[in-house]
């Protein structure tokens, strides 16, 4: 009956304030793809919650059987007759639906903002905001009353859309050199510092290299011309940068959601870093690019509903409170499914510190005034949340007959196209925080803080976690500076010669904790592979190894991702405000970054890998042994290296260590041989 509607609460946008309406849209404006999605009753939501529960309990028979969209459907959506007549009722208001969620919990359909504003007794208005155009609703819509009880919220009625989380800068055109200090990250850098375990000496091999695994990439264009920037570049770039990464070609897979049409110039940089590097980190695996007008109400949706990748990487997002209650409802949907179909989704924790209401990535501010916030999805529970940290080692040297200096992280020479690995080892981390050295200046720092949307889940304990009864973030890290030290990236057709650009001779280099997303969602697709199926939701059990086996983590103890604020403004009775780092949990990096050899075998229920390993082109390694220890030690056999490695000791000149004999002294290889150090204290 529909002269008798309700209000529908929760879909104005918070951006959408009066002193911005510049009047209504013309009535024949296209809206596309509003979706309206469907609530669950009480006993269902306790359903999925207990599920969700028991999906990641090895003690329940419920653990790692995952649902099907069609499955979700039947315990979770709604009955297939009444989307049916919900179905009809659109379309007798003059729309054309466009599809039906396998799962039943939405439909969406397509119009002209004429036809929104009679069905939903509302008004599509303009609204200039900062220095762009947009449209929303200028009033609350309204539904028939009969759909009080089944409709939770209806998205697409505006268009303002979720910001990217990176900062791109073009660089000098060394990649590593003992004169210019410049260090950039391409695959074979993060896959010795990092510990991958499909890369040795920087080199890329097959093994566990996500094989079998589908990745998907939550993304977002305009639906208008912008810079003639067309999806057709992302595959070349994307083959590009394999070939001059010495990666296998791969598979990538271009997918439009609706109507968007071009990309500006961030986003598709956006698009390079995503796609390169995800497959960077599991070179065998499937990517699948899915971009439509909004990243998350559309491209995610996307994703989950074809429930075909098996991780879902997204680097976009926004301050929680510039989302409204009907948009929360849609995407912790979405995620929730997900997580029930065992698809592992990370997101970034942003780019503009503690305060993320302030400022962007792109475009970040001097002084905050909204006060500390997080990012969503982020901060939802559903989500690993990836935080940034920079390296803090600079030492550079050419090494001698194979061997690095001591203290030394990066090769001090590269070959003639600059496309050779150069990082020796991992390098130690701190916080990432430009906000003091960044040029032009403002606020530019990994997110991190607490949630004031969501409440603390039940798996997010352990050491240093706040007991402060909300949802914190982020979760763990990887590196994410632009400046010290980005990655690399083909973008728009930038690497001609290697990674450079042949005008100018420059990189695209690329950070943010956008970059973190990627590879992490590379990591989960090894985790996949490694243990032979869909992982889900891996927080539960990260927050266990945290403690159980917290050699697979890399500790981040020192920075912080505070930043300047007005005095007298929210949260702000001292510049700057934020969190630092600290043993164990933080504000600012979560547990810190990973091993992801170690992490792949902690997951796995494997021991912790030896100290160090002896590779063919040997090199000095460090250890903080102090008192006697036992520790294993693996003579491997690459690339047909074979014969005996002598082994020597010298004691650091700034640890208390005085002597450390192996034993034995020598090693066969190729081979395994249990070695013991034993260290010594007293100088005498």
């Amino acid at each position: 009956d529909y002269r008798s509607v309700v209000r529908l609460q929760g879909t104005m946008s918070p951006r959408a304030r009066a002193e911005f309406d510049r009047g209504p849209v013309t009535g024949a404006m296209p809206m596309q793809r509003v979706t309206m999605v469907f609530s669950r009753t009480v006993a269902q939501q306790a359903d999925l919650d207990q599920l969700l529960t028991e999906q990641q309990d090895r003690s329940s028979p419920n653990y790692h059987k995952w649902l099907t969209p069609e499955e979700f459907g039947d315990r979770f959506g709604l009955a297939t007759q009444y989307v049916n007549l919900v179905a009809a009722w659109l379309q007798s208001q003059g729309f054309t639906v466009d599809e039906i969620a396998r799962s039943r919990t939405w439909i969406t359909f397509s119009g002209i903002a004429a036809q929104v504003e009679a069905a939903f007794h509302t008004s599509i208005h303009n609204y200039a905001v900062d220095g762009q155009m947009h449209y929303a609703p200028s009033a609350e819509p309204s539904i028939p009353e009969a759909f009080s009880g089944v409709v939770e919220a209806i998205s697409g009625l505006h268009d303002f859309r979720p910001r990217l989380h990176s900062r791109v800068r073009h660089a000098s055109p060394r990649i590593t050199s003992s004169l210019s200090g410049n260090h950039f990250v391409i695959p074979g850098d993060f896959g010795t510092i990092y510990n991958l375990p499909d890369y040795a000496n920087g080199v890329f091999q097959a093994g566990n290299d996500g094989t079998g695994q589908t990745i998907g990439i939550v993304s977002q264009a305009t639906d208008t011309t912008v810079n003639g920037i067309t999806s057709i570049a992302i595959s070349s770039d994307n083959a590009t940068f394999r070939s001059v990464s010495g990666l296998p070609a791969g598979s990538l897979t271009v997918t439009p959601v609706g109507s968007p049409n071009n990309f500006t110039s961030g986003e598709f940089d956006e698009a390079a870093l995503d796609t390169q590097w995800s497959g960077a980190i599991a070179p065998n695996a499937v990517i699948i690019f899915a971009y439509s007008t909004n990243a998350l109400t559309t491209s995610l949706q996307f994703l989950v509903n074809q429930n075909i990748a098996s991780v879902i990487s997204i680097s976009y997002g926004d301050c929680e409170a510039n989302f409204t209650s009907g948009e929360y409802s849609t995407i912790e949907g979405y995620l929730a499914q997900a997580n029930s179909q065992g698809q592992t989704v990370a997101a970034a924790a942003g780019d503009v510190g503690a305060t993320d209401c302030d400022g962007t990535a792109q475009t970040p501010v001097v002084t905050a005034t909204h006060g500390l916030a997080v990012d969503y999805p982020a901060s939802s529970q559903y989500v690993t949340a990836m935080g940034g940290t920079e390296f803090t080692g600079d030492s550079t040297a050419t090494p001698v007959n194979g061997v690095a200096p001591a203290q030394t992280y990066w090769n001090s020479s590269s070959d003639p196209n600059d496309t050779s690995a150069s990082a020796f080892a991992y390098i130690p981390e701190t916080v990432w925080n430009d906000t003091t050295t960044v040029t032009p200046p403002g606020n530019v720092a990994t997110g991190g803080g607490a949630s004031k949307q969501f409440a603390k889940p039940s798996w997010q304990t352990g050491n240093g976690v706040p007991q402060d009864g909300a949802r914190d973030v982020p979760d763990i890290s990887f590196t994410s500076s632009p400046n010290h030290d980005g990655y690399l990236i083909c973008s728009q057709g930038s690497c001609q010669t290697g990674y450079r650009r042949n005008s100018d001779q420059t990189f695209t280099v690329i950070g943010g904790t956008s970059a973190a997303v990627p590879v992490f969602a590379g990591v989960a697709a090894l985790a996949n592979q490694k243990l032979g199926a869909r992982q889900g939701n891996l927080n539960p059990h990260m927050y266990s190894l945290a403690a159980s086996a917290p050699w697979a983590f890399h500790d981040i103890t020192t920075g912080d991702n505070k930043v300047n604020c007005t005095v007298g403004t929210t949260d702000c009775a001292a510049s700057p405000i934020g969190y630092s780092a600290a043993v164990g949990y933080d504000l600012a990096t979560g547990w810190g970054s990973i091993d992801v050899s170690g992490f792949l075998n902690a997951l796995a229920g494997q021991p912790a890998q030896p100290d160090f390993v002896v590779l063919p082109s040997l090199r000095t390694v460090t250890s903080s042994l102090t008192s006697p220890a036992s520790v294993g030690v693996i003579a491997n056999s690459i690339q047909g290296f074979t014969g005996t490695v002598t082994l020597a000791c010298t004691a650091s000149s700034t640890l208390p260590g005085a002597t450390c004999p192996f034993n034995p002294a020598t090693v066969a290889v190729p081979g395994a041989t249990a070695l013991t150090i034993v260290a010594s204290t007293d100088p005498t």
